[in-house]
C-alpha cells in the first residue's frame, strides 16, 4: 500500500508541471467552447436564422479557425524562439544563452557523437542521418506544428467565412482566396505580433526582475548582468 502511494504521489510530483498545463488547457478549451457556442447562437438569432446545438458548433468551422488561430501562433512563437537562441542572444537574460556560445556550438559541448555519455539519447552517439535529424528535430516538430495549424487555420477560416457570405447571398471564395483577405491576415497577425511582444518582454524583463525558484529567472541574487543561468 505504502510503496503504491509512493509511486502513484511520485508520479504526480514528477509529472505536475505537464499535468496542470494539461488539464488547465482542457478546462479553458472547454470554457471557450461554451462560450463561443452562446456567442454564435446569439449571432445567428439576430440574423434570423436556426442555432446550432452544442455538439453540432464543436464540429463546425467557426469552432475550429477559433481554436487553430491561436494554436499556430503559440506554435510560431516557440519554433522562432528555437531557432533564434542558437545564434541570438541577450546578454543579462536567463532566457539566452552566453554571449560567447552563440552558434551550434561543439559536439562535445552537446554531447554529441564521440563525446555522447552512456545515458544520452541513442541517436545522439550516431554520426550518421539521424544524429542530424535527432540533432534538429525538436524545433523541425514545432516548425511542422506551425505549419500543419497554420494551414488547418487556413481551411477552417475558409469554410467559416464562405458560410458568413452565404449567410449574406455572396459568392463563396476559393482557399487561395481567401488567404488573400483582410480577414484572414488581421486574425493571423494580431497573434503573431502579441506573441512575439510577450516574449521580447520575458526576454528584457527577466533581466532585471526575478521569480525566486523558477528555472525561467535567475538567482535573486545573480547580478544584472548574469547571462545563461537558471533559478
Amino acid at each position: 500500500m505504502t510503496d503504491h502511494h509512493t509511486r502513484r504521489t511520485g508520479f504526480w510530483r514528477e509529472n505536475s508541471l505537464t499535468l496542470v498545463f494539461g488539464i488547465a488547457f482542457l478546462v479553458v478549451l472547454g470554457f471557450q467552447a461554451v462560450s463561443g457556442h452562446a456567442e454564435f447562437n446569439e449571432e445567428m438569432t439576430v440574423e434570423g436564422l436556426q442555432p446550432l446545438s452544442f455538439g453540432e458548433y464543436l464540429t463546425s468551422s467557426d469552432f475550429a479557425v477559433d481554436v487553430t488561430e491561436n494554436w499556430q501562433s503559440e506554435f510560431l512563437q516557440f519554433s522562432l524562439y528555437i531557432f533564434g537562441t542558437v545564434y541570438l542572444v541577450q546578454r543579462g537574460s536567463p532566457e539566452s544563452k552566453k554571449v560567447h556560445q552563440a552558434g551550434v556550438e561543439s559536439e562535445r559541448e552537446q554531447r554529441m557523437g564521440d563525446h555522447a555519455r552512456s545515458d544520452s539519447p541513442r541517436w545522439a552517439g550516431t554520426k550518421d542521418w539521424r544524429q542530424s535529424l535527432y540533432a534538429r528535430s525538436l524545433g523541425l516538430v514545432m516548425g511542422t506544428l506551425f505549419v500543419l495549424s497554420w494551414l488547418a487555420q487556413s481551411i477552417t477560416g475558409t469554410a467559416a467565412y464562405n458560410d458568413q457570405r452565404l449567410r449574406q447571398l455572396e459568392e463563396p471564395v476559393s482557399w487561395a482566396g481567401y488567404v488573400a483577405t483582410p480577414d484572414f491576415w488581421n486574425r493571423t497577425l494580431q497573434n503573431w505580433q502579441s506573441e512575439l511582444l510577450a516574449v521580447a518582454a520575458m526576454v528584457v524583463l527577466s533581466i532585471y526582475l526575478r521569480q525566486r525558484g523558477s528555472p525561467e529567472s535567475k538567482p535573486v541574487g545573480a547580478a544584472h548582468t548574469t547571462t545563461g543561468i537558471e533559478g
